[in-house]
């Protein structure tokens, strides 16, 4: 057997012709311009790269979008005014505050700063506690782009086993809360799980989110099952790996993201998606 590659790229090129077409319909009929402000504090570089992709890509879809770079000695309550005011602004429908933030920075106050009906990364206590109960609200990017993935892929996950290796707040709680709404049966696992593989060969989804470079090997996934791979390694090398070694998985799965080309790309399709839904809702 040899996986199928799920390619993210490819699917999230579709999504976001259509995203295009809708704003373009949405300027055209209604003279509103979705808008997003991305807020930067600091000089990390990985965040530096995010978002400028994210100003791209909302360029490319015909989108408003702002770009606030701020210093690193930024106060918190610098960061919250500007927040405020973003939220004020009738061209801003979406406001993303990309993390980490400096340390003297607390996220949880700078987070529930953003008004929930321009949280569009979806990390609102309000937005989660929708998502949880399964209430209408802006899912975060990430997980919300492999439930896509796995759709689009044409797998049914009703009355499937999916274990999520992984309980970060960002990508491993949420991604198992949207496949309880999937009506699949989630399994957790995480660093104090004995036997991993024992777990994670149960799976008939496997989603990994951990990382930790080419952790999960063929000895932890179930001959024919689908595999998520969530994580973005750097090696010693330069490569770029995820936390699956694709190699030996790719082997013996039915199916299987790569690394890169996967799950990242859906990650700023979503955000444009939600992008969308906020000015929609005007």
């Amino acid at each position: 057997m040899s996986g199928r590659i799920i390619d993210g790229k490819h699917i999230a090129s579709i999504i976001r012709e259509s995203i295009k077409q809708e704003t373009e319909k949405l300027i055209e009929e209604r003279g509103i311009q979705p808008g997003l402000a991305v807020v930067l504090v600091g000089e990390d570089p990985a965040s530096q790269v995010y978002v400028r992709n994210k100003e791209r890509a909302c360029q490319k879809v015909g989108m408003y979008s702002e770009v606030h770079r701020l210093p690193e000695h930024t106060s918190q309550s610098e960061l919250i005014q500007l927040i405020e005011r973003l939220g004020r602004d009738e061209r801003i429908h979406g406001i993303l505050v990309q993390l980490p933030l400096p340390a003297h920075i607390d996220e949880k106050a700078v987070i529930a700063a953003i008004p929930p009906a321009k949280d569009v990364d979806g990390f609102h206590p309000v937005s989660v506690g929708n998502m949880v109960i399964g209430d209408e609200a802006f899912l975060p990017c990430t997980p919300a782009g492999i439930i896509e993935l796995i759709k689009r892929t044409g797998i049914e996950l009703a009355g499937k086993h999916a274990v999520v290796v992984g309980r970060s707040n960002i990508v491993g709680k949420p991604v198992s809360m949207l496949l309880l709404h999937e009506h699949a049966t989630v399994t957790m696992c995480h660093s104090r799980t004995p036997d991993l593989a024992a777990m994670t060969r149960q799976a008939d989804v496997l989603v990994v989110a951990v990382g930790r470079p080419e952790m999960i090997k063929a000895e932890h996934v179930k001959p024919g099952a689908v595999v998520i791979d969530v994580g973005v390694n750097r090696l010693p090398d330069g490569r770029l790996v995820g936390d699956v070694d694709y190699d030996e998985v790719a082997a013996i799965a039915e199916a299987i993201t790569p690394v890169p080309g996967g799950v990242g790309p859906m990650t700023i399709t979503m955000l444009l998606k939600n992008t969308l839904q906020a000015a929609l809702r005007i």
